[in-house]
């Protein structure tokens, strides 16, 4: 698991997750604001699942798995 995510995507993530996690105990208290966590620790680990399936990164580089026989 390579990171894929870059300095300015890392902290848009990391900004967005506390914001929607924020809704938990002010705002509308929704318990769908538990799916803050999901960028929030996306951010905080430097890597994202959809981001790998689809080869997409955003800090330049991506690493890719050699290719078994």
């Amino acid at each position: 698991m390579y990171p894929n995510l870059g300095s300015l995507d890392r902290t848009v993530r990391i900004l967005i997750g506390i914001a929607v996690l924020a809704f938990v105990w002010i705002g509308p208290k929704t318990p769908w604001a538990i799916l803050g966590l999901i960028p929030l620790v996306e951010g905080l680990v430097g890597y994202c699942p959809l981001f790998a399936l689809f080869r997409i990164s955003s800090c330049g580089t991506f690493h890719r798995t050699p290719k078994h026989a």
